[in-house]
């Protein structure tokens, strides 16, 4: 991993973690004013019809209004993909191992460890493993209908 992605993932990270003590996910009507520390591990597992899982780590309000909702997925090598589908809010997927290939817009682009895949509002997207081990990433989803 580059410095540029370290850093890049740093400050990531850091800002999620500044919006967000040790403690299950919140309901989007609570409103995130202190600074803490989410444990992922906290959370029950869910798994999805082809077999990927995914753990809800914390969702809220922040105190300039927008939606917040973070949640990891780990996706097994050949893992069916889902199908395409459009948001309408925004994310931030950071990947934390493997490989992915993030379909969008008539295109594919690959992102492996440490790259930052933006989808905007109303993009249909979808994001599938296409490496040798589990695909795991962070979703950061900031906005509109976020759940």
């Amino acid at each position: 991993m580059t410095m540029r992605k370290v850093l890049l993932l740093t400050m990531i990270i850091a800002s999620a973690a500044a919006v967000a003590v040790a403690a299950p996910p919140q309901d989007v009507s609570m409103t995130l004013s202190q600074a803490r520390v989410y444990v992922a591990d906290v959370a029950a597992a869910h798994q999805s019809a082809n077999g990927s899982r995914s753990w809800s780590v914390l969702r809220g309000l922040l105190t300039s209004g927008e939606s917040v909702a973070v949640h990891e997925s780990v996706q097994p090598v050949d893992t069916p993909p889902v199908a395409p589908h459009a948001i309408q809010h925004s994310e931030l997927i950071v990947v934390r191992d493997g490989e992915v290939m993030f379909d969008h817009d008539g295109k594919s682009e690959k992102a492996g460890p440490g790259d930052v895949i933006y989808v905007a509002l109303g993009t249909l997207h979808r994001v599938r493993n296409v490496g040798s081990v589990p695909a795991k990433y962070v979703v950061i989803a900031i906005g509109g209908d976020t759940k």
